[in-house]
């Protein structure tokens, strides 16, 4: 809530709301305290450097020049909070579904059906999302607003009831999320992207925002209750490693970069951007035990594959637990990764001393999106 002090507010970042728009379509997102977002310039600076004149004085002025604007940066986490809509027939949502979607691919939304154009199937048991659309030299754009003091806020029209501050990042597009294994905590996505532009705007009519699971309490995931399946013939023979997890992360990365003229004379704009190389990376911790096909096993089968270049392991993510099949706990999220190649696991020396084993996942080929086969969703 903003504290009047004469005629200053201050606005504490926990009275905040961040909203997504896509068309005509707005998705309250709620995120964790630590959000940032900014817009910075770039400059150039001239300088003199000449000798002393018959005075023995010499210039040393100098000249800077504003030559654009780089693209707004922002970043939050959100929890990974799916939930079921019942209905005919049932559908399984999360509150975070428009980030995955604009992540995976350009992707539109239609509230009607509901339903999204490329890469996400929503489902009466799961929701999925999969990156057979990302080849693509731009993904899904959408508008960031940050409303500043939105729970003083009457209403959500903003600007219009209550006392806010807007700031609206156009052209927003999600670079990079972060899944990490806090075994405390709960299960938190960590997004970061970029911008064409940071503007203060004087209203934003939030009242028609999908806010579908963002007053649910049912629909956290424990990370404590993670499973890893890992499935290798790197021993020569197919094996299924029994690993028991204390820790870890997955990063996906798009590689976006944006395009800025470079026009002298005035300060440049940024235009949009383009997609890199799509990169899935983590790693995982486990205590060394002698379990059968256990965490010491694992290292010594990958220390003895010296003859194989690229060695590929299935690897499956159950966060939240593991139920019958090939299915997460609801609630819960899985992530399928087909193929990954894993680094020779590091010690790390500690009261109980534990092997940390950093993967890289890989498509089946150069021209393939199957880094990441599935990332699903199953709520409660």
């Amino acid at each position: 809530m903003p504290v009047a002090v004469g005629a200053t507010n201050l606005f504490f970042s926990k009275d905040t709301k961040v909203y997504l728009e896509q068309g005509s379509n707005i998705w309250e997102i709620p995120v964790l305290n630590g959000y940032t977002f900014s817009q910075a310039t770039n400059t150039s600076e001239v300088t003199l450097a000449e000798m002393a004149d018959s005075a023995g004085t010499s210039r040393r002025g100098r000249k800077i020049f504003t030559d654009s604007y780089a693209p707004a940066e922002w970043s939050f986490s959100t929890y990974a909070r799916p939930f079921l809509v019942t209905g005919t027939p049932n559908r399984m949502r999360a509150v975070e579904e428009a980030l995955w979607a604009n992540f995976i691919a350009p992707n539109a939304y239609t509230a009607a059906t509901p339903a999204w154009t490329t890469g996400v199937t929503i489902g009466a048991t799961a929701l999925d999302f999969n990156f057979s659309g990302s080849n693509r030299v731009a993904l899904g754009t959408y508008n960031l607003y940050f409303v500043l003091g939105a729970s003083n806020a009457s209403s959500a029209n903003y600007g219009v009831d209550g006392d806010t501050t807007i700031y609206k990042i156009t052209g927003a597009v999600a670079n990079e999320v972060t899944m990490s294994f806090d075994i405390d905590g709960i299960a938190t996505l960590a997004w970061s992207g970029m911008g064409g532009s940071l503007t203060e705007v004087t209203s934003f009519n939030a009242g028609a925002a999908i806010t579908q699971g963002v007053a649910l309490t049912s629909n956290f995931i424990r990370n404590r209750l993670t499973q890893m399946s890992a499935v290798s013939s790197v021993s020569g023979s197919s094996k299924t490693y029994a690993i028991t997890l204390t820790g870890g992360s997955i990063t996906m990365n798009n590689g976006i970069t944006f395009l800025t003229p470079d026009t002298i004379g005035r300060v440049n704009q940024p235009l949009g951007h383009v997609t890199g190389t799509r990169s899935v990376s983590g790693n995982f911790t486990a205590y060394m035990d002698e379990k059968t096909n256990g965490s010491i096993e694992l290292f010594e089968d990958l220390s003895l594959a010296t003859n194989t270049i690229t060695n590929a392991f299935a690897l499956d993510f159950y966060v939240g637990g593991k139920a019958a099949g090939d299915a997460p706990v609801g609630p819960g999220l899985q992530f399928k990764i087909p193929q990954a190649h894993l680094s020779l696991p590091s010690f790390d020396i500690g009261d109980v001393i534990a092997v940390d084993v950093a993967f890289n996942a890989l498509p089946s080929s150069v021209s393939a999106t199957d880094e990441v086969s599935k990332i699903s969703y199953v709520g409660i």
